[in-house]
Formats: structure tokens, sequence, C-alpha cells
């Protein structure tokens, strides 16, 4: 029976797994890809050489490590192909968390497991603010450019542009490269003052990340010797083209990313990949009922509890840190949801190692936060939700007639949000435009978008079946 259910085979969610196995614990790990890894370690197709992975990923022997030593454990069983389609809340205050696996084009075979304690390592996916022309085929978002460079070998284009903010731009350029794409320019939405002022700070604690500086700095140096031009302060503010992309303007930022008129210049090109940072996946956070920090991750304590009993949580959906971070947080929730405590020596290198990356991690949200004047490129027909086709005109003129009063009234009026994407992709951005400012607090009935539906393909016959039910297992973890 299941002692720790893991929720996501990434670097967190499999740190937590063989942890928990090395504190004894009985575990089972679940993801909705095919294979482990996560997007971190995505992997070629099968019918590509697999040796060429150690080669486009960093820390592939780590993760070698892990994926072996689990795979090889009886204690432990790893399901891909799995997704959670719904968490309940029991009387008892146990949660009953529902699966379901198998092809979704056929018949998914469903299950309701209720663990001991859960870790949730969900993960993030990527943000990317709206352009006019944004909607036009040969816009990417930096991950999706990434995944495809990384996991098929294939370039989003010729000569591509890649815009946006935060040091995830340097590995989607350098992929970009290796894949056969010329990148004609990468730029920088945060301004180089800001990012000296947080990046510089306190250098001794760079010390701590040192292979993490040293990793930036190759990429800097593969800029370098590729002569990819690198620009700070700017931003792309339009992108253009009939039926795909042929040329973006771009112009300087302010602090605020508001464009300074007279900057402006066009770029030839047949692709863009933008990346304004990270949006965690917080839905299965939500559907337990964790509480959330302001900044709108899982709020954890010093050992990864959430506010749930029972419930841990890890890697990008506590803080965007990375690999290193994501691994630590990871090792800290298995160990404690096994049983033990955070000041074990088992996991000590990992606690020292949590709080050295945190710091790291706090110097990226601080240097490349979002701009609170992005919207002011927007043009009245830019689409911003996109699966109701919800333009930032409309936004804004609700938005000024309600005065912004609730979310969910103007979600119901606008439609923006309720979608096929539920808000995955715009959410945040329609957040924004409909409060008038960079916060939802601003919305009188206090909803976020965060709070959607989790998305699981099921047929009304699988759900009509009545699951499989696996009960706690009678060694209770203490």
């Amino acid at each position: 029976m299941t002692d720790v259910l893991v929720v996501g085979a990434g670097p967190a969610g499999l740190a937590a797994a063989a942890a928990a196995r090395r504190r004894g614990a009985m575990v089972r790990v679940i993801d909705s890809a095919e294979r482990t890894g996560g997007q971190y370690w995505r992997h070629l197709p099968e019918s590509r050489p697999s040796g060429r992975e150690s080669v486009l990923h960093h820390q592939w022997g780590a993760y070698q490590s892990l994926r072996q030593a689990l795979e090889s454990d009886s204690g432990c069983t790893i399901d891909t192909e799995t997704q959670v389609w719904a968490i309940e809340r029991r009387a008892d205050g146990s949660l009953r968390v529902n699966l379901a696996y198998g092809d979704v084009d056929g018949t998914r075979v469903t299950e309701t497991v209720v663990p001991d304690r859960l870790v949730l390592a969900t993960g993030a996916h990527d943000r990317a603010l709206p352009v006019p022309g944004w909607t036009l085929p040969g816009v990417f978002t930096a991950g999706a450019a990434q995944a495809m460079a990384k996991g098929e070998r294939i370039a989003v284009g010729d000569r591509v542009v890649v815009a946006g903010s935060g040091p995830f731009l340097f590995p989607v350029t350098a992929s970009l490269g290796q894949a056969g794409a010329r990148v004609v320019g990468v730029f920088e939405a945060s301004r180089p003052s800001r990012m000296a002022r947080h990046w510089l700070a306190r250098p001794w604690e760079l010390m701590g990340a040192s292979h993490k500086v040293s990793e930036l700095a190759g990429y800097v140096a593969h800029h370098l010797r590729g002569r990819v031009p690198y620009r700070t302060g700017f931003g792309v503010v339009e992108i253009h083209g009939t039926d795909r992309v042929e040329a973006v303007t771009v112009a300087r930022l302010d602090a605020d990313w508001a464009p300074v008129p007279g900057t402006e210049r066009r770029i030839a090109c047949d692709a863009v990949c933008l990346g304004h940072g990270f949006t965690p996946r917080l839905e299965l956070a939500v559907a337990a009922g964790c509480e959330l920090t302001d900044e709108r991750f899982v709020r954890v304590d010093g050992e990864q509890r959430t506010s749930v009993d029972g419930v841990f949580a890890a890697g990008e959906i506590t803080a965007i840190g990375g690999v290193d971070l994501a691994l630590a947080e990871g090792e800290i929730a298995g160990w404690v949801a096994a049983g033990g405590r955070s000041a074990d020596a088992s996991v000590r290198a990992a606690r020292r190692a949590r709080d050295r990356f945190a710091r790291f991690a706090e110097r990226i949200a601080t240097a490349h936060p979002i701009g609170a004047s992005w919207s002011t490129w927007l043009q009245d027909d830019t689409i911003v939700c996109r699966c109701e086709e919800v333009d930032a005109g409309t936004l804004a003129r609700v938005a000024e007639s309600t005065a912004s009063v609730g979310l969910r009234s103007l979600k119901l009026t606008t439609r923006a949000g309720l979608g096929l994407c539920q808000g995955r992709i715009c959410g945040r951005s329609v957040e924004q435009l409909l409060s008038g400012s960079s916060g939802c607090a601003a919305f009188a009935d206090g909803a976020t978008t965060d709070r959607r539906p989790i998305a699981a393909p099921l047929r009304i016959g699988d759900l009509a079946r009545a699951p499989q039910s696996t009960e706690t297992s009678p060694h209770h973890i203490p």
C-alpha cells in the first residue's frame, strides 16, 4: 500500500521519492508525461541516440542516478501517463486522490488512492505577456521553443528573436543555436541598473551557488562566441506579419516596462520566443486547500509542510529557483513525509543547499520582476485571452465601467479566462488588466485565476465506473 504519494517526476519529485525510500516509506510516484524527468530533464525521442542526452542536459548524471535507484527499488512504484483528476477531503481529514491512467483516446482506468502523506512537485510553466501580433504562427513561448530544440532537435525558425526577462533566456538561446537556428537578438526587459543592483548585492552569497554562476557565465560565453546581440532594457512591443511572423518592433523600456517613444526599431525574423518568467502549477495545491503566499506560491515551512496536514510541496510551486533548489526541497519534503525531521543529519546537506539556492532564487525574483506598465504596449485589438478571443480594449472598458469590483463577475462579463485553458495562459495578465493594477488585491471578491478545474481528459463512462479503492496502509507513518 502507499505510504507516500509523490505527484510529479521532475527533479523535486524524484528527489522526494528517493529520500522517502531512504527513510523506509513505501513510495508511489505519478506523472502525466510518458517518461520521468520533468521539463528540466526532457528526453529525446526513443528513435534518437540516447547518448546525446548527457550533452543536452545539465546534471544528467544526477537524473540517471535517481531514476535507476528508484526503478530498481521494489519499495517504489513509478506510474507515468497517470493524471490526478480530483482531490477530495474525507471526513477524517485525509485526502482522497483520484487518478486516471491509460490511453487518453481510449478507455482510461480510474483509481482512488488515500495516501498517508502527499508530496506535490507539479512544477511550473513559462509565462508570456501578450504583445500585438502574438497570435501569429511563428510565436512561441520560450519554454516551448526549448522543448522542441531539446526534445526533438527542431528549431522554431531560421531567424529567431528571443525576448522577455530572466536568466532562462540564456539556455533557450543556446538550445536554439544547437538546433540550427540563428538568433538575431535577445532582448531582456529588465534594465541593467536593476539587474546589477540585485545580482551584485552581497556578492559573497554567490559563492554558495558558484556552479550556478559558472553555468550562467558559460551561457554568456556562448553568446559572445556566437556574436548573438544581447540588449538589456529592451522588449518586443509588436510582432508583424500576414500569414506568419515576418518582423518585430523592439523598443527601449523604462523601469516599469513602458516603451520609450522614439526608440523603436524593426528587426526581420521568422520566429519569436517570449518568456516573462514562470507561473507555478497550483491546481492540485489549491484543490487540496493549501495556503498560498502573497507572491502566489505554495506556502511551506522549514520542513516543506504546507498548511494542510500531511501535504508537502517542493520545487517550482514554492518558488522559482531552478533545479538545485528543487532537488534540495524535494529531498527534505520526502524525508519528512516519510517520518523524518529536517534537522536529521541525513538531510543536513540538503537543508544547507536549500538555504543557499533560495537566496539565489530571491535574486532572480528581485532582478527580473514583471514591470507594472507592460500593458502600455498593448493595442485595443490585441488578443489577451486567446481561447475566448477577448482583446485588451474590451478588458479595459469593462474594468473602467465596473471599477473592478469582482474578478468572477468580470470574467463572466468578458469570458476572459473561461476558455479551454481556464486561464492557464492568460490568467494573471487578465487579472492585471481587469484590476488596473499589478495584483488581484483590487478585487472585492478576493478571487484569483489560480482556482480552476484540474485538466485531465475523462469520458463520462470512465467517471461512472466505480473506482478501485486503495485505502491507507495499516502501518501509518508517525
